[in-house]
């Protein structure tokens, strides 16, 4: 692990399945709405910006998570 600036390796906190609440903070060059958990960035399609959804991973990256929304 690195520190002072430098890029560090991080694992992923998601799991594939893994359900959580979460608030689109951002909306993405592709227009996917964009979310953190723990910090970690996650995609998810047909969010936006300022909505309050639920969502299950569905892929992770070592750089992002990707997520769909899901209805009740």
């Amino acid at each position: 692990m690195r520190y002072g600036g430098e890029r560090r390796d991080v694992s992923s906190p998601l799991n594939v399945g893994d359900t959580y609440d979460v608030n689109i903070e951002d909306v993405g060059r592709e227009g996917d709405g964009i979310a953190r958990v723990e910090g970690f960035v996650v995609f998810v399609p047909n969010a936006k910006k300022g909505d309050s959804v639920k969502i299950r991973i569905t892929k992770v990256s070592r750089r992002v998570g990707f997520a769909e929304v899901v209805t009740e």
